[in-house]
Parts: structure tokens; sequence; C-alpha cells
């Protein structure tokens, strides 16, 4: 669909959508999965995507490398991957095959069971694959953080990814410490004096040692989230949380998706959100375009990528309902 379709859509900036999900840890009898949701700050949807359909897309990546010959996954075979398995340029975040995921209904379903609401926006995420016994890659190291600003406390974000390959035990894959989320503000309220590990956005909260061992006081354990291709794990982003990279022999791959309702959005994140569309720039897990990529450019040893692109290899097709997730047909027109 082309960017200059125009859909007819209403959104209320500053309304908030009736039955949206808590998230304060308090018991719900929803009868699935915004009950583990709400109690544990994560879940996991079962066969969110059918599984011929996941096995598809897992298959839709295709670096130059060869699956059952391992000595073929090297750099010169490879995108830029940082060492926490995430590419964030050549346009992949906007591949059609990664658009055709965050389209899946059963997807979309979820997020809009916990806003209880159906108008909603997508991130412009990113890829993550990591590869068993590859060599020659920085070491993943345990990175425990939050994904949202201290300063500004309660639900405010809903993270999300697809799984693609199967992810069990020793797997690659995701790490989360269950009902943190819960003392987020009482963890902040009283570890307020501890140094602050530095990051890029005041977005992320990275937890020192001293932190760790306050979760830990307060009977907090972390566990390792297994599941199938097809299923989408979706965490409060004040729930702690890292990855770790595989330490058997299955390749990890998932697609980042985060959805919040457009309601959240203002005009400005929406212009912002259209031009990053289509600049096919990525935009993290906000989607409201917090923050948007500069550039698709990959940097490869202190220099552009031979292989750096602008563009997808694969531009994305778009029908009514996931042209709606750009944002882009609730921007109202100025007179």
């Amino acid at each position: 669909m082309s960017t200059t379709t125009t859909i007819t859509a209403t959104v209320n900036n500053t309304a908030t959508p009736k039955g949206r999900l808590p998230l304060d840890g308090s018991p719900t009898k929803y009868g699935d999965f915004r009950d583990s949701l709400n109690r544990d700050g994560y879940a996991v949807i079962k066969g969110a995507i059918p599984l011929d359909r996941a096995r598809k897309y897992a298959n839709e990546f295709r670096p130059r490398y060869r699956r059952d010959d391992p000595s073929t996954v090297k750099q010169s075979n490879l995108p830029v991957i940082n060492e926490k398995g995430m590419i964030l340029a050549y346009g992949v975040t906007h591949e059609k095959w990664v658009w055709d995921i965050r389209g899946e209904p059963g997807v979309i379903e979820a997020f809009a069971k916990v806003y209880d609401d159906e108008d909603l926006i997508v991130s412009f995420d990113v890829v993550n694959v990591q590869f068993a016994n590859r060599q020659g890659m920085p070491e993943n190291k345990p990175w425990p953080h939050q994904d949202q600003d201290p300063s500004k406390p309660g639900f405010r974000c809903l993270q999300g990814l697809v799984n693609l390959n199967p992810s069990g035990p020793n797997d690659g894959g995701l790490i989360v410490c269950p009902g943190a989320h819960r003392l987020s503000q009482q963890f902040h309220r009283e570890m307020a004096d501890e140094p602050r590990i530095p990051a890029w956005t005041p977005e992320w909260f990275g937890f020192t040692e001293s932190g760790m061992q306050w979760l830990k006081s307060h009977g907090l354990e972390w566990v390792k989230v297994c599941a199938e291709p097809g299923d989408l794990i979706v965490w409060d982003s004040r729930t702690p949380h890292y990855n770790v990279a595989p330490s058997g022999t299955q390749d990890r791959l998932a697609v980042y998706t985060c959805y919040m309702p457009v309601a959240d959005a203002s005009q400005e994140d929406l212009r912002k959100k259209k031009d990053a569309f289509e600049k096919r720039l990525g935009t993290t897990h906000w989607p409201n375009a917090r923050y948007v990529a500069g550039s698709n450019v990959a940097m490869r040893d202190g220099k552009p990528c031979p292989k750096s692109r602008e563009r997808p290899i694969q531009e994305p097709v778009l029908n009514e309902r996931t042209f709606r997730l750009t944002g882009i047909p609730y921007i109202k027109q100025e007179s």
C-alpha cells in the first residue's frame, strides 16, 4: 500500500482507554496470559503465529552462510550484528517478512487485549540473531536493565518479541526477573543514591551489583524464558531483563515487536514516525517514535560496511491493517 493512501481514522490524544490492564501486580481473572503478565511482569502467548508461518518467516532471514556448516558463520558472510545479537541497520526493520510478522493477527490481538484498544501503532524494531558457536564475536555479558526512565513510574510500555527458532533452557533468549515490576518504584526510591550506569538515553536503567543484590534480598530470582517458534513473549518495560547467547547448538532468531495505542502518541510523534517509515529507519521499541535511527548505514571496523543499504532487500507490502500500524492514517491534515 502506498504511503499516500488515505484512511479515515480518529484519535483522542488525551483519553485513557477504558479496560487497560493496570499492570500493578494485583490479582486478575482474565483467564488468559494477562493474569500472568500482571503478576509476573511477563508472559508467553503460545502459538501467536501458526508454526508453518513461523518457520516460513525464519527461512526469510538469509545471510550468506550455510546452516549446516558453522565455518561459514563469519563476519564476511554476515551483516554487522552487535554482541547482543541485534541487527540495527540495512533497513532490516522494514523488510517485508518483518512487517508480515507485525501484521500477524495473533500478535496484534495480544497487545489489543492488554490495552483494550484496537487502534494501535507498532515499533519499527530490530531483528535479533545469535549464532551457536560463532567465533570472533564479543562476549555477550549479562546486562540486566529496565527500558524505562525511573523518574517516570507506572506502566508505560509493553515490549515484545516473536520467537522464530526453538528457545529452550540452553538456547539463546530472554532472561527476566518475575515480579520485579511491582517493586520498581520502591527499588528506585530506596536505591536513589546508587550511582547509575551511563546510558545513551534516560529510558534505560542498568542494574549494578548492589541493585542485583537488592532484587535478591527481596526474594526475586531470574528465569530463562523458554518458547517455541511462533510464540510471542511480552513484558512490562519495568521488568528487569537481558538476553543470553546460545550455549547449545541452536541459533537464536527473533523479531522485536511492540505496540501501543495511537492515543498515547502525539501528532508530532506520528509525523516523526511517518518520516521514519518513509526513510525505512528504525525506532527502537517505542512505537511512538521516541527515538529514530539516524541512518541505515552499518559501521564495520570504523568504516561504513560495503554491504550497507538504505532500503530493505524486499520492500514491505502493507494491507489496510498494517498500514494503520505505521500511524500515518492518524495524522491530522493541517488546514
